[in-house]
């Protein structure tokens, strides 16, 4: 996937301006949080059952390279295929080559995060393969050749409009219509047709479970499923951070991924492959491909700050709460991920300076981290980004020109009382009489664009403090 990272400030400003999307961005965030803390509170002790979570993420992550080695063992012990990709060229070529080999001429995906990340649809499209999302939100991304607006709902903000236009054009419906469940039928009878000749399915993993050798996939309209029971061959793709160590923790995570995810105690399809169809069985795979994909994760494992980013296992509760998702939505961020999640694991992936915006553009606020059941530190986390960008950019001199400028006058104000009643009462002075005046001038320069956005409310000539004063010696 081509990342538009960079143009994350202006693609912020324009959603800013879409009056539709922050009509929608005001009502479905809450509805999620709403049904995911009624789910939670089906546990006796939610916030013990979010640490508990949490616990199984970290030691997970720290012992990451035996898991790893110990899932390869135990899946291959089973009849799967594990193979290894360093990164995305070499998982989509990987992935190319096994269809070249079998002479495939379309495949239908499951849902994957990873195979967005990686590119790997428009990789197969380069060599002729067709590429089908199975997943409905999926599948009007891709007709529409948009990235997910959310990591759940990944077209949940189309208009219905929308969505009847393009399976007009593209998915067989018939006759115009706005019924949501006579779209929805369309799109199924569109891509159940396809399943029928499939050879190739291709899915993601929500987890890898080290001690048995299997893989979870966690679903909602069997889509998955059905991409694993009918094609003799599926490539199931993940990367190395979703394995966990037990099937029990694997068991105990699934109940927090649905109720953190869709407000759900279990979804509608969970389903365990451990290897290939073995005799007897009524479907499955005849071969089953595992490919564990770095693309970039182990550069950054050695940090111990850093490696916190892989404990997430995609449940999208923090984009549901963050008030910068909430006003601008998903494509904004220009990736596979957005939100939090995408704040803190895009720059990992894709590189600082790359992705600079991103990791600035965030309040500190904390509310990603109060609802995140693998306990990641999405704020301390930014901060850390911002002081590695700090250490890049020191060189041991400073130089002092705009904002640098700014600061310096600031700490020099702020070494002693005296100096910083003085420059209080300048700059309140001078600042009110710009906003009052409508012309702020070289103000919004220092505010690093704030005015362009918003309205200051006019200063008052004096603090309440000097009117007390005024009224105390009447």
């Amino acid at each position: 996937m081509r990342s538009k990272t960079r143009q994350f400030t202006q693609a912020a400003s324009a959603e800013l301006q879409n009056e539709r999307s922050r009509r929608f961005l005001s009502n479905f965030p809450h509805l999620f949080l709403v049904r995911r803390e009624a789910a939670l509170a089906t546990f006796s002790d939610p916030q013990e059952a979010q640490d508990y979570a949490a616990s199984i993420r970290r030691e997970a992550v720290a012992r990451l390279p035996l898991l790893l080695e110990e899932f390869e063992r135990n899946a291959s012990a089973r009849g799967a295929r594990v193979l290894w990709a360093r990164d995305a060229e070499e998982a989509c070529n990987l992935v190319v080559k096994m269809a070249r080999e079998r002479g495939i001429v379309y495949t239908a995906k499951g849902k994957s995060m990873l195979t967005e990340e990686i590119g790997l649809n428009e990789a197969l499209e380069e060599e002729g393969v067709e590429v089908f999302e199975t997943d409905l939100g999926e599948f009007i991304a891709q007709q529409l050749k948009r990235p997910p607006f959310h990591i759940v709902g990944p077209a949940i903000n189309v208009p219905l409009e929308e969505i009847r236009d393009i399976f007009l054009a593209k998915a067989g419906l018939l006759e115009p219509t706005l019924d949501p469940v006579k779209l929805g039928y369309a799109a199924r009878l569109f891509l159940r047709d396809k399943f029928h000749h499939l050879r190739l399915g291709i899915t993601g993993v929500n987890m890898a479970i080290a001690e048995t050798g299997g893989i979870v996939n966690v679903e909602n309209e069997g889509n998955i499923r059905l991409a694993k029971g009918v094609a003799p061959t599926q490539i199931s793709l993940m990367s190395i951070d979703k394995v966990v160590p037990t099937f029990s923790d694997a068991l105990f995570l699934l109940r927090m991924l649905c109720r953190n995810c869709t407000g759900q105690k279990i979804s509608s399809y969970v389903t365990f492959d451990h290897g290939p169809r073995r005799p007897g069985d009524v479907d499955g795979p005849d071969e089953l491909i595992i490919i564990i994909v770095d693309n970039g994760r182990s550069d950054f494992y050695p940090d111990a700050k850093l490696r916190d980013a892989l404990r997430c296992i995609r449940c999208g509760a923090c984009l549901n709460i963050c008030p910068i998702y909430g006003k601008i939505g998903g494509y904004p961020y220009g990736f596979a991920y957005s939100g939090p999640i995408g704040q803190i694991l895009n720059p990992l992936l894709l590189g600082f300076e790359q992705t600079r915006d991103l990791y600035h553009a965030c309040t500190l606020c904390g509310a990603c981290r109060s609802v995140c059941p693998a306990g990641i530190d999405h704020p301390g986390l930014l901060v850390y980004y911002r002081c590695l960008e700090v250490e890049r950019k020191n060189t041991g001199t400073m130089k002092v020109s705009g904002r640098g400028l700014l600061f310096a006058l600031l700490a020099f104000g702020l070494s002693k009382r005296g100096r910083l009643d003085l420059g209080v009462k300048l700059l309140r002075s001078w600042v009110g009489d710009k906003i009052r005046d409508g012309k702020p001038g070289g103000l919004g320069r220092f505010l690093g664009g704030w005015l362009r956005k918003r309205d200051l409310p006019p200063l008052a000539r004096k603090t309440f403090a000097e009117r007390w004063k005024d009224i105390s010696n009447r």
